[in-house]
């Protein structure tokens, strides 16, 4: 497999249409105006796609990406509301909530699929808890608007326990392993990095949310990112260029990856690898764009945060979505590597 000189979109077409639409004579700036771009893009825990776009060497973009390292996907929305990032990658759940006033700024405009592995409700070493069930009457922390939140829910559902048969703090990943170490909570239930770390520090296991999570991440663009052509078509590039790295990491190159990933989440190097193995045989990373059924699969999961009162009211999530980027973004998933 070799890597791509440069995922060219469909943008410079459009420029030049709306330019002979205006009767301008400005020129586009070369490629598809995007020289002048520069994208504020969201991380959680780690910047894991600048790394893979490095590793890939399909770092050399025709525009410019500042990432930007969160703790949950829930604080990148936060940003994108207060428009200090352009775009963000998260959850299904982040935008949910971010929308829930009815005004957002942003569209989800493309769908990573991606694993569900270290998604989980450990408990810390010692602890008698070996269940679900036993957290009754517990302290327990969770990241909230996130995967964390959504899972402890359906959790505690499946072993016959309420919401409120549980002391729930919403904890932010890193207070969330600090109290559960510091016998501030009884277990918590959290995602990635925090995960890690948290077995390292000999947490183990009570429940998981492998198989509750849909493996849909969301990928959400302000509004005025859709507004500007050279904008939206680095957007897509920049998502197809993810794609294309993670699978030229699969393509033999797992292990060379994993001490990158070692590297950057502190684990030892065999477990990193171990877990990137197990993450791209569950689920390969890889984009998609949108259709009725990424729509329906949020739509689910907004319904169970009405059910569960954390929402207001009911919330219509296709009221957020845009088809928007699908065009640009299918092209360029088709580009050969």
């Amino acid at each position: 497999m070799r890597r791509s000189r440069s995922l060219r979109t469909s943008a410079a077409v459009l420029l030049l249409a709306l330019t002979a639409a205006c009767g301008s004579q400005a020129q586009a700036e070369s490629p598809s105006g995007q020289s002048a771009v520069t994208l504020k893009v969201g991380a959680t825990g780690w910047k894991v796609e600048e790394a893979v776009l490095k590793f890939a060497h399909l770092d050399d973009t025709p525009y410019k990406v500042k990432w930007n390292v969160f703790q949950g996907g829930d604080l990148q929305l936060q940003a994108i509301r207060a428009d200090a990032l352009d775009v963000a990658s998260s959850s299904e759940i982040p935008p949910i909530f971010a929308a829930a006033d009815g005004k957002p700024n942003f569209k989800v405009v493309a769908v990573q699929r991606g694993s569900t592995l270290n998604q989980e409700v450990v408990v810390p070493k010692g602890s008698k808890v070996t269940d679900i069930a036993g957290l009754k009457g517990k302290k327990v922390g969770y990241v909230q608007n996130t995967t964390a939140h959504y899972f402890l829910y359906q959790l505690l559902k499946q072993a016959g326990l309420k919401w409120s048969d549980v002391d729930a703090k919403p904890l932010l990943p890193n207070d969330g392993l600090a109290a559960l170490n510091g016998g501030g909570i009884d277990a918590f239930a959290s995602f990635g990095t925090s995960i890690i770390t948290a077995h390292q520090q000999g947490a183990t296991t009570v429940g998981s949310g492998k198989d509750i999570l849909s493996g849909n991440f969301l990928w959400t663009a302000r509004d005025s990112v859709l507004k500007d052509p050279a904008q939206q078509a680095a957007t897509a590039d920049l998502i197809a260029r993810i794609t294309q790295a993670y699978a030229y990491v699969r393509d033999g190159r797992v292990a060379e990856f994993a001490k990158i990933v070692s590297s950057n989440t502190h684990q030892p190097l065999a477990q990193a690898n171990k877990d990137l193995v197990a993450q791209q045989t569950q689920r390969p990373t890889q984009a998609r764009t949108v259709g009725d059924d990424t729509i329906a699969s949020q739509q689910k999961v907004a319904d169970v945060f009405s059910e569960l009162g954390a929402l207001k009211e009911p919330l219509d999530v296709k009221s957020f979505w845009s088809t928007k980027l699908n065009t640009e973004l299918a092209a360029d998933l088709k580009k050969t590597l």
